[in-house]
C-alpha cells in the first residue's frame, strides 16, 4: 500500500499511473528463471490458469454492505460491480473513477439534489438474471439495515432517507431512490454533493436481487455480478473463485479477468508467506502476497530476489486515534502531549524502516489531493519531545501520568508499532496496556463505540484519491458518529470542524475545495484528536510467472489492483 520514496502532492497521477516493475529497473525477461533478466510486472497476462493470493487474515466480510477496508474492497472488484468504479491501475489516470454498470458518471439535476444513472444493456447476475434499477435500489438500501449496514457510511450520509428508515427487510423500498424504468435509477440527496458520481463506486452500491441477502445469507455466499463467483469458501482457510459464465466482458471496460481461477489461501503466518515467496517453487511461481514483513527485508538483498521485488507507493495514513470521550483524552492538552511524546522514528523502524515508511505529521498523505506540509508537533530527531509533553500533562492536571488501553491488530508489525508507542509514552509517565484483537474482526470492533478503549492504531485510505473529501469528513465529522461501523474513532464532535466540512463540501470547484481541505487538516490537528504516525509503503515479492501487477490508489488503496493480475504462462506451476 505504501512507499517511503513518495512523490509529492500534485503528482498523484504520475505515481499511480506507473506500471510497476521490479525495483531494480524492470524490463521484460520473457518469464525468466533464476539468474535471468529483470522481471517486468507490467506485461499483459495470458488468459487462463490459477492465481494464488497468500494472506494472513480472512477478509472482513463477503457482504459489501458490511465490509469496508482496503483489502476486501479490492477483492470485491473481482466478484461485484457498482454503478461506477475506480479506474484500473494501468489506465492513464488510475486515480479516476469510471463507469461500470452505468453508461456514464451520472447526471445531476440543476439544483444538484438528484442524480440520474442509466444502466448498460446486457448486465446480469451470475444466474443470468438481468440487473435492473430495482436491484440497484435494493442493494444500496441494505446500507440502512441496523445489523448489515456497518460498511461504507457514504450512502447514509448523502442520500436522503426518512429518519426511521431501517433498510429493505424492515422498512421496504427506499422511496428516495426512484426507478422510473428498468434501466434508470434516480438518487435524491440531502444536499448537493458534486462528487456523487464517485461516491456510487462504494462497495455498498453493489446491486442484489430484491429480497436476497437477509440476515447472514451473504456471510458464506455471494451473488456475483463481476467476472468471478464463489466456488468454495472455508472461513479462515481458503476462498476459491471460478469464472462467472454469465458475466459479459463486452459490458466491462475495467476487468479483463485473465485467470480462470483464484485460489486465496487464508490464515498463514506472515513469516510462512514470506518463506514460500522467497523460495518461489512449484505452484508458488503463480502466487503473491500483499507485502513482505520487515524482518524479511535483509534477505531480499540478493540479485535473484531483488529483481522480483515490487514497490508499491503509499496513499494511506497509519495513525493512532484517541477517544476524546474518555478521560483524560477529553483534554486537548493531553492529546497534544501524546502527539509530542510519540517517537515516530521508532514507529517507522517497527514498520520496516525508511524503505517501508515515511514519517507523518499531517493527516492527508502526500498523494491525496489537498495535502500540504506542516508539523505542529515537531521533535528533535523525531524521537519525541518529552519535556514539552510533560509540561502539558502537568498543566492538564495529570503530571503524575495515567494508564491507557491501546487497541491493536494481532499482526507482528502492528504489535511492534504499538510497542514503540508504549515505550515512548512510558517516558512521560503514561502506562500503555495493549489490547490485541484478531485482524478479521478488528475494524468492526474498534468501529463499535461501546467496545472502543482509549486509543487504537489503524489506517485510513482515500475512497477516491482525487479529493480529500473522503479523508477528513469520515474521520472527524461529529455528526457521523454511529454505534456500529463508526469511522470517527476519536469520537470528536466539534462545531467548528463540522461547520468547515459543510462549507468545503458546498464548493463546486474541486481544486479550491482541496486547498481548503488542506487548511482544515491543520485546523483539526490543532485539536490533536489523532497522532499521525507514518505513511506506509510496501514491497511485494510476487512469483515470477505473475504479471499485470499495477498499483491502484483507489481500488486497492495503493496496493496491487487485483482485476489486472494474471499469468505469463497459464500452463506453468
Amino acid at each position: 500500500m505504501r512507499r517511503s520514496s513518495l512523490v509529492r502532492a500534485g503528482a498523484l497521477a504520475a505515481v499511480a499511473a506507473l506500471a510497476l516493475s521490479a525495483c531494480s529497473g524492470g524490463g521484460p525477461d520473457g518469464g525468466g528463471g533464476p539468474g535471468g533478466g529483470e522481471v517486468s510486472y507490467a506485461d499483459t497476462p495470458a488468459t487462463g490458469g490459477t492465481v494464488t493470493l497468500l494472506q494472513n487474515a480472512d477478509f472482513s466480510y463477503l457482504d459489501p454492505a458490511r465490509g469496508f477496508d482496503g483489502g476486501v474492497n479490492n477483492f470485491y472488484r473481482l466478484v461485484y460491480r457498482t454503478l461506477t468504479t475506480s479506474a484500473p491501475g494501468d489506465s492513464d489516470d488510475p486515480s479516476a473513477v469510471v463507469p461500470d454498470l452505468a453508461t456514464d458518471l451520472g447526471t445531476p439535476s440543476e439544483d444538484g439534489l438528484s442524480w440520474t444513472f442509466t444502466l448498460k444493456e446486457g448486465i446480469t447476475f451470475e444466474d443470468g438474471q438481468p440487473i435492473t434499477s430495482a436491484d440497484v435500489r435494493f442493494g444500496v438500501s441494505r446500507s440502512w439495515d441496523p445489523e448489515l449496514g456497518i460498511g461504507s457510511p457514504w450512502a447514509r450520509q448523502v442520500i436522503d432517507a426518512p429518519e426511521d428508515y431501517e433498510g429493505p427487510y424492515r422498512s421496504g423500498p427506499l422511496e428516495t431512490i426512484e426507478t422510473p424504468d428498468e434501466r434508470t435509477v434516480v438518487f435524491h440527496l440531502k444536499e448537493p454533493f458534486p462528487e456523487f458520481g464517485s461516491l456510487v463506486a462504494q462497495p455498498n452500491f453493489v446491486p442484489f436481487p430484491e429480497g436476497s441477502g437477509a440476515g447472514d445469507e451473504f456471510v458464506g455466499d455471494i451473488i456475483a455480478s463481476g467476472p468471478y463467483t464463489l466456488d468454495s469458501y472455508t472461513p479462515g482457510s481458503s476462498i476459491e473463485l471460478v469464472r462467472n459464465e454469465a458475466w459479459d466482458p463486452e459490458t466491462d471496460d475495467v476487468r479483463p479477468a485473465y485467470p480462470d481461477r483464484w485460489n486465496i489461501v487464508i490464515g498463514l503466518d506472515p513469516a510462512t508467506i514470506d518463506e514460500r515467496l522467497l523460495a518461489g517453487q512449484g505452484a508458488d511461481v503463480n502466487a503473491f502476497g500483499l507485502t513482505i514483513q520487515p524482518a524479511t527485508l535483509p534477505r531480499v538483498q540478493t540479485p535473484q530476489l531483488e529483481r522480483r521485488l515490487l514497490e508499491l507507493p503509499s496513499v494511506c495514513l497509519t495513525y493512532m486515534g484517541m477517544n476524546t470521550t474518555k478521560e483524560p483524552f477529553d483534554d486537548v492538552r493531553v492529546r497534544q502531549a501524546v502527539n509530542l511524546a510519540v517517537d515516530k522514528a521508532a514507529v517507522r523502524t517497527a514498520s520496516g524502516g525508511t524503505q517501508l515508511a515515511e514519517l507523518a505529521s499531517t493527516i492527508l498523505p502526500p498523494t491525496v489531493g489537498g495535502h500540504r506540509d506542516y508539523d505542529l508537533y515537531p521533535s528533535e530527531g523525531d524521537a519525541g519531545d518529552v519535556e514539552a509533553a510533560r509540561a502539558l500533562l502537568e498543566e492538564a492536571g495529570v503530571g503524575d501520568g495515567f494508564t491507557m488501553t491501546l487497541d491493536i491488530r494481532s499482526q507482528p508489525k502492528m504489535q511492534a508499532q504499538a510497542e514503540a508507542i508504549q515505550q515512548a509514552l512510558q517516558k512521560i509517565g503514561v502506562t500503555v496496556e495493549l489490547n490485541v484483537i484478531d485482524v478479521s474482526s478488528y475494524y468492526e470492533t474498534i468501529g463499535t463505540t461501546a467496545l472502543q478503549h482509549d486509543a487504537a492504531i489503524t489506517g485510513w485510505c482515500p475512497d477516491w484519491a482525487s479529493s480529500a473529501s473522503t479523508f477528513l469528513p469520515p474521520l472527524f465529522d461529529g455528526r457521523t458518529i454511529t454505534e456500529v461501523g463508526n469511522s470517527n474513532l476519536a469520537q470528536i464532535d466539534d462545531e467548528g470542524i463540522n461547520a468547515r466540512i459543510d462549507e468545503i463540501r458546498a464548493m463546486t470547484d474541486l481544486a479550491a475545495a482541496n486547498e481548503q481541505w488542506g487548511q482544515l487538516d491543520e485546523e483539526i490537528m490543532e485539536l490533536a484528536p489523532v497522532v499521525p504516525l507514518v505513511f506506509e509503503s510496501s514491497l511485494a515479492l510476487p512469483g515470477e510467472n505473475l504479471t499485470g501487477l499495477h498499483s491502484s490508489p483507489g481500488a486497492a488503496s495503493g496496493g496491487i489492483d487485483l482485476v489486472l493480475v494474471g499469468l505469463r504462462d497459464p500452463e506453468r506451476g
